[in-house]
């Protein structure tokens, strides 16, 4: 009898329990905004890799999967990027995008997913971006990635075929699905990421997420293997940074980088060129590295660890910067340098304040955007 009763209590909290946590997911997703906060869940694609899972689009996210209230049937502007441009670490309302429409005025409509690239880019850009008649096409060039990006999909899809320079190789394009080799608990928490709201709040909110950034900021030296810690007092600035990957993204020595560089200049001239045709103005927002926007910092500070990685990546990007820039020049591609804005932002901690997380703030995306809207006044006094 005794047995019997312990065994009705467990199931009544059972019960009790799972009953609090769909109400606390109901509040949640009735008072707040689901995109806000869910990760997003992608499904195979043939042609940009992956795209928004049905799921996705039901949930908080629009028609097409993007994080907008809604498809237009008309935009001033579209703006098309990766996740710098989606605003990830931010919420929607941040994303640069939406304060570039609070800026201009405009009607702004972001495209952008975690993941994409150049060739991303230009796919949407034909199927989707010039649907909404837009006055203007704004795309954010990530200089951490968007070279790789452009490699990878280039030589990892039978679609983009035609833009191979060097013979075929094997190379992974799905870096949106969980590692086969994840636990099952850590599978549960990607699950509850993608579908949670309420997870979102509880784990990943703004009050943990700083008690958690500080803390791995503090320690980062001791918890992870690869990181670099710069603290500079006088200026309030204590950043950590991880710049082996991104060495490796921009080495310019690497064939597959000055492949993936050529890709992304050759993809981004072909926008131009359709927007032209098209009377429609277009844009190209740089947006550069976390370690570029502290780069004056590295050079005072000769005893930083991995202090030679930090100065060759800088040295890369900078290479990668000119190339650029020297391109756009020729093609007639006009741009917007985030990089001095951000450098001048660099003590006021623009960044996300998590070790491994290499994203702006709700701050960083505002500087962002006040360095593209220059560009559009700019643009619109040349009329």
């Amino acid at each position: 009898m005794k047995l019997k009763t312990h065994f009705v209590n467990l199931v009544l909290l059972v019960v009790t329990a799972a009953f609090c946590l769909l109400l606390g997911e109901g509040v949640a997703r009735l008072t707040l905004r689901p995109a806000d906060y869910l990760s997003v869940e992608m499904e195979n694609d043939d042609v940009l890799g992956a795209v928004p899972s049905l799921h996705t689009k039901a949930g908080g996210f629009d028609a097409w999967g993007f994080r907008n209230r809604e498809v237009p049937d008309t935009a001033d502007i579209v703006v098309i990027g990766d996740s710098q441009t989606y605003g990830s670490s931010a919420r929607m309302d941040d994303s640069w995008p939406y304060v570039l429409a609070r800026l201009t005025g405009r009607r702004v409509y972001n495209m952008s997913l975690g993941g994409y690239g150049p060739n991303q880019y230009l796919h949407l850009l034909k199927t989707k971006a010039l649907s909404l008649k837009p006055r203007m096409i704004v795309v954010g060039l990530a200089m951490g990635d968007d070279f790789e990006n452009a490699f990878l999909i280039t030589y990892g899809l039978d679609h983009w075929a035609y833009l191979r320079a060097l013979p075929p190789e094997k190379v992974d394009v799905n870096i949106w699905e969980a590692p086969a080799a994840l636990t099952w608990h850590k599978r549960i928490r990607l699950w509850l990421t993608r579908h949670s709201v309420a997870y979102q709040i509880i784990v990943h909110g703004p009050v943990l997420q700083r008690i958690y950034g500080e803390i791995e900021i503090q320690n980062a030296l001791r918890l992870f293997d690869s990181a670099a810690l710069l603290r500079v007092p006088e200026k309030n600035i204590s950043e950590v940074f991880s710049p082996k990957e991104f060495l490796r993204r921009n080495d310019q020595q690497s064939a597959s980088v000055r492949e993936g560089m050529r890709i992304t200049l050759e993809l981004l001239a072909e926008m131009n060129d359709i927007c032209r045709q098209n009377h429609v103005e277009f844009l190209v927002a740089v947006i550069p590295t976390k370690e570029m926007v502290f780069s004056e910092y590295f050079e005072k500070d000769p005893n930083l660890a991995l202090s030679d990685v930090l100065h060759r990546l800088v040295a890369n990007e900078r290479i990668a910067r000119e190339k650029t820039f020297a391109f756009f020049g020729d093609s007639k591609i006009a741009y917007a340098d985030a990089l001095p804005a951000l450098e001048r932002a660099a003590e006021h901690k623009i960044f996300t304040r998590l070790a491994g997380d290499i994203h702006p703030n709700r701050d960083g995306y505002h500087v962002i955007a006040e360095a593209v809207f220059e560009a559009v006044k700019k643009s619109d006094a040349q009329k």
